[in-house]
């Protein structure tokens, strides 16, 4: 029997980085998680050890991942904040890679998005292309992934849709709402970054769904199968930014920025290719229509608490 490798996990006690964890631990691997979240429950107990990610002390993160087979990153942020940028984000992640390479770590299963550009002129697409770039020069054993919208349970985009749907007489898209998305399930991405990390072969997948939706068809998607179908209207994107951020400051949160609205609109969050998850998000809303955004999901809460 092949012995127990041990596998790093970027952000175990958080979203997409949980489901991946919880799928090594299925297939009976050795993990441990690399995060900045102590004020989280760890949800696996003694199963997944938890260490710092030490960034400001290169040689600590290195003696961390000393040992370490395989590492997913899934580390980042979503938009710039006093407490968090894209700049920072990158820098620390270039330093992530530096040290797993330094620490003989055999291959390096990264999460990124579609599209990325190194000509973009939006911030989060520019740094993805950067920090894949910089996984392809560093020598190591890489698998790129490109997620769109990732769905599921502790999902924001897909269940604050519905708690719009279930609190406002309609919902504003921004311009015609002909842009598209792609979703794919957490657990399908989960089971396509533990199945990368069992190969060698150096690949970039764009991680998709198999269903593809106009943003105006997905919400009106989610307020059918929630039994919240409400008139949809088309508003200036400056105008929806305006409103969404009104509603962020009412609820304490960014619920939109200008820059996810240019990469929505620039139909950057579609792509031409084969789906690489197997879940359709039609399905999954229909298991979930009685709780679907019943409570609303606060970005900057989950950082918080």
């Amino acid at each position: 029997m092949e012995p127990k490798k041990l596998h790093a996990v970027t952000g175990a006690f958080g979203y997409s980085g949980k489901y991946i964890a919880q799928r090594l631990l299925n297939t009976g691997q050795q993990v441990m998680t690399l995060t900045n979240s102590w004020h989280h429950p760890n949800p696996f107990g003694e199963q997944v050890k938890a260490y710092p990610f030490n960034f400001n002390e290169p040689a600590k993160l290195t003696e961390t991942l000393r040992g370490v087979a395989v590492l997913y990153n899934t580390y980042w942020v979503r938009f710039n904040h006093p407490n968090f940028t894209h700049a920072t984000a990158i820098e620390n992640t270039r330093k992530l890679f530096a040290a797993a390479k330094e620490a003989g770590v055999k291959r390096i299963v990264h999460v990124s998005i579609t599209n990325p550009s190194a000509d973009s002129k939006l911030e989060y697409f520019k740094g993805k292309a950067t920090l894949e770039q910089a996984l392809i020069n560093s020598g190591l054993s890489y698998a790129i992934l490109r997620p769109t919208v990732i769905f599921g349970k502790e999902d924001i985009l897909i269940n604050n849709i519905a708690w719009i749907l279930r609190k406002l007489p309609m919902f504003g898209v921004f311009g015609d709402g002909k842009y598209r998305l792609q979703p794919i399930y957490v657990e399908d991405l989960a089971e396509l970054a533990v199945t990368q990390g069992q190969q060698t072969e150096n690949v970039i997948i764009n991680a998709i769904g198999p269903e593809t939706f106009t943003y105006r068809d997905l919400v009106a998607e989610i307020g059918r199968i929630t039994g919240q179908s409400k008139p949809i209207i088309s508003v200036p994107p400056l105008f929806g930014y305006g409103v969404g951020w009104v509603m962020g400051k009412l609820l304490n949160d960014v619920t939109i920025t200008r820059a996810e609205i240019e990469g929505l609109m620039a139909d950057l969050l579609y792509v031409n290719a084969p789906p690489a998850g197997h879940t359709k998000l039609t399905d999954w809303a229909k298991q979930h229509a009685a709780t679907l955004g019943i409570a609303y999901a606060s970005e900057l809460s989950r950082r918080r608490s």
